[in-house]
């Protein structure tokens, strides 16, 4: 399976003005005009949307969007997964606005869309609160981290099936407590240069998503959006911070939905004929204090 990038997200809200709000004054997204009162669109480059916020009885992760570059690769991607034995179903091509749109789940249960052709009228992005620009392009949207308690499992089907390589892993732990049993990240990349466009941990999570990251152009855009997290009230879940692996600099916050998010520059473009994999049992070079989300009230 030839994955060019993560297309887009989507996120289930009992509340879509909150995150609109959040979208807007916050992460500095633009509300795309084809929102409706059911599906808020959001727009943060010359798409017509990266994140899709679809109005629902509960909160959480919706979906993770993954583009290939044709009706070709679209029909190896879909016979692919059917020779797997993976359930593939029919998507609704006009709520995406793509040409063709495939529905699957991996062995835990995480939501998959494979899709090709995206449609949009190619109109400027303007940020509402002055963000220059976001990092997307032939890179895709961004990454995400999803739960995989059934870690083999999901690693074979994202490896053998779709196609993802490993770009390098971790065994982490919360807490100094030894009996602490360490879980595994790895991260992985699809046929771009983006260090991980995904990455899966072994833990559950009740919102279906660990964090999904959103890059800008440079590092004062992360210290702009922290000012507004902070003055905005939206809770911290790690502090500012540079990652080992993909030398992103960071913080995570909570979205409205549930999962959180991180929000970075400066992340590695990728040789990947140059690259070793490589494994780590610390998360960055200095900052990231992630016990900050469970000390918040």
């Amino acid at each position: 399976m030839d994955i060019r990038g993560l297309g887009y997200v989507t996120a289930l809200s009992t509340d879509l003005e909150q995150w609109r709000e959040y979208a807007i004054q916050v992460l500095g997204l633009m509300i795309a005009p084809e929102s409706t009162d059911d599906v808020l669109l959001l727009k943060l480059d010359e798409r017509c949307f990266r994140i899709a916020v679809e109005k629902s009885d509960r909160d959480g992760f919706g979906v993770s969007g993954w583009e290939v570059a044709d009706q070709q690769a679209f029909d190896q991607a879909v016979a692919g997964l059917e020779a797997a034995d993976v359930d593939v179903l029919p998507g609704e091509i006009q709520a995406r606005r793509v040409q063709a749109l495939a529905k699957f789940r991996d062995p835990e249960g995480n939501r998959h869309e494979i899709f090709w052709g995206p449609v949009s009228d190619y109109s400027r992005f303007v940020s509402p609160a002055g963000v220059k620009g976001f990092v997307t392009g032939e890179l895709g949207l961004g990454h995400v981290v999803l739960p995989a308690t059934a870690f083999d499992r999901c690693r074979e089907f994202y490896t053998h099936v779709m196609g993802f390589g490993l770009s390098d892993l971790m065994n982490v732990r919360f807490t100094p407590d030894p009996a602490e049993p360490d879980k595994r990240l790895h991260f992985l990349h699809c046929n771009n240069a983006r260090h991980h466009s995904l990455a899966i941990f072994e833990m559950p999570s009740d919102s279906g998503c660990v964090h999904m990251m959103l890059e800008v152009e440079d590092v004062d855009e992360v210290g702009r959006a922290l000012d507004r997290q902070q003055a905005h009230g939206v809770k911290l879940s790690a502090t500012l911070g540079r990652h080992i692996n993909d030398d992103m600099v960071s913080f995570y916050m909570n979205t409205p939905s549930g999962f959180d998010l991180e929000y970075g520059s400066e992340g590695l473009v990728m040789d990947w004929d140059k690259h070793t994999a490589f494994g780590t049992t610390a998360t960055s070079h200095w900052g990231h204090d992630f016990s900050i989300g469970f000390r918040q009230d």
